[in-house]
C-alpha cells in the first residue's frame, strides 16, 4: 500500500476508485465502505484508494472541542491495508484546504490530482468551504461526466447508526464489549515502546510506555493483553491518561505493567488490547498510596485475565 502526504505525484496518478472520510477507528460501517470501494476498483481495474485528513478538521477549527481519537494514524493505516486498499492520500488539513470551494475541490483535488474515475461516499458526506459541498453536488458533477458516483447508506447496529461517535461513547463509558461489536474487533492501540522516567520501577511496577499524541477515547485503568512481544499475548495491567499523581504537564501516556515477562522491549512495536476497565484514573496524595493502588489493580487484572483464559 502506498501512502501519500497530500495528492499524488504526477507520475503516480493512476486512475482510481476513491472513498473519502476521517475513518476514525475504521469501524464496521467504514469497513463496509472500504470493501465496496475495493470491489468496485477490482471490477473496473482501478487503483483502490482512500482519502483521509490529518489533523481531523474539528481539531483544526476548534482543538479544545475536538472529539477524542478512537485510533491513531498507524492503526488507521493498518486497517486500510487489511481492507485491500492500494493507496492512501493523507491530506494535511490546512486553512487553504478549509477555504477551498466545493467545485474547486472536485476539479483540483479529485479529478486533477487524484484522477478519480469512481467515487464512493456516505449519504451525509460534506466537503469544501463551510461544508457547502454535498451528495447533490457530487451527483450533478457525476451526471455531467468525468466520474461515477455511488452513495452508501448508513450501517446500523440494533437500530443505531454505527459511527465513530458511537464507538467513542462506548469507549468513554468503559463498555469494551459494545466497542468491540461496533469495531468488529477488540479495541487496541499500537505504538512503539519508549523510555520513561522509570518511576514505575521504583514503585515495584516497571512499565512499558507508549506515547498518546491526542486525547484518547478511553481513559483509566484496564486489564490488557499485549501482542507482538512473544508467540502468545502477554497479560498485564495498563493506565491510560494524564498521571495526575506524578505529572502536572498534561501529557497523555499509555503505561503497561506486564505480568511474568521480563525481556527488554524498548523500541519494539506492540499492540495493547484492552480487555476490561477496572476503574477511573485517580490522584493520590502520596507515592505510597499510588503504589498500593497499583498493587490492587495488578491483582484484580491478573485474576480477571486468568479467569477469562480459563473460559
Amino acid at each position: 500500500m502506498k501512502v501519500f502526504r497530500g495528492a499524488a505525484r504526477l507520475s503516480d496518478r493512476a486512475p482510481c476508485a476513491l472513498t473519502i472520510g476521517n475513518f476514525d477507528g475504521v469501524h464496521r460501517g467504514h469497513q463496509r465502505l472500504l470493501a465496496r470501494m475495493v470491489a468496485a476498483a477490482r471490477e473496473r481495474e482501478l487503483t483502490a484508494s482512500v482519502m483521509t485528513f490529518e489533523p481531523h478538521p474539528r481539531e483544526f477549527f476548534a482543538p479544545d472541542r475536538a472529539p477524542a481519537r478512537v485510533a491513531n494514524l498507524r492503526d488507521k493505516l493498518a486497517a486500510f491495508a487489511a481492507s485491500g486498499v492500494d493507496r492512501v492520500y493523507i491530506m494535511p488539513f490546512t486553512r487553504r484546504l478549509a477555504l477551498l470551494a466545493p467545485n474547486a475541490f472536485i476539479d483540483d483535488i479529485l479529478l486533477k490530482s487524484c484522477n478519480v474515475k469512481w467515487l464512493l461516499v456516505g449519504s451525509d458526506f460534506k466537503f469544501g468551504a463551510a461544508r457547502a459541498g454535498d451528495v447533490r453536488l457530487l451527483s450533478a458533477r457525476s451526471a455531467a461526466g468525468g466520474f461515477e458516483l455511488e452513495v452508501m447508506p448508513n450501517v446500523e447496529d440494533a437500530n443505531e447508526r454505527i459511527s465513530s461517535t458511537a464507538v467513542r461513547a462506548a469507549l468513554s463509558a468503559g463498555d469494551l464489549t459494545r466497542a468491540a461489536r461496533l469495531l468488529d474487533r477488540a479495541y487496541a492501540i499500537t505504538g512503539r515502546v519508549l523510555h520513561g522516567r522509570k518511576l514505575g520501577r521504583s514503585l515495584g511496577f516497571p512499565t512499558l510506555n507508549l506515547r498518546v499524541d491526542a486525547p484518547p477515547a478511553l481513559r483509566g485503568i484496564f486489564a490488557v493483553r499485549v501482542h507482538c512481544l512473544a508467540e502468545r499475548a502477554v497479560a498485564g495491567v495498563a493506565s491510560i491518561g494524564l498521571r495526575p499523581t506524578v505529572d502536572s504537564g498534561g501529557r497523555w501516556l499509555l503505561e503497561v505493567h506486564l505480568f511474568d515477562f521480563t525481556d527488554a522491549v524498548y523500541g519494539k512495536l506492540v499492540k495493547v488490547e484492552f480487555v476490561k476497565k477496572l476503574r477511573d484514573e485517580q490522584k493520590y496524595e502520596t507515592l505510597g498510596q499510588l503504589s498500593a493502588a497499583m498493587a490492587g489493580d495488578a491483582a484484580q487484572a491478573r485474576a480477571f485475565l486468568h479467569s477469562a483464559a480459563a473460559l
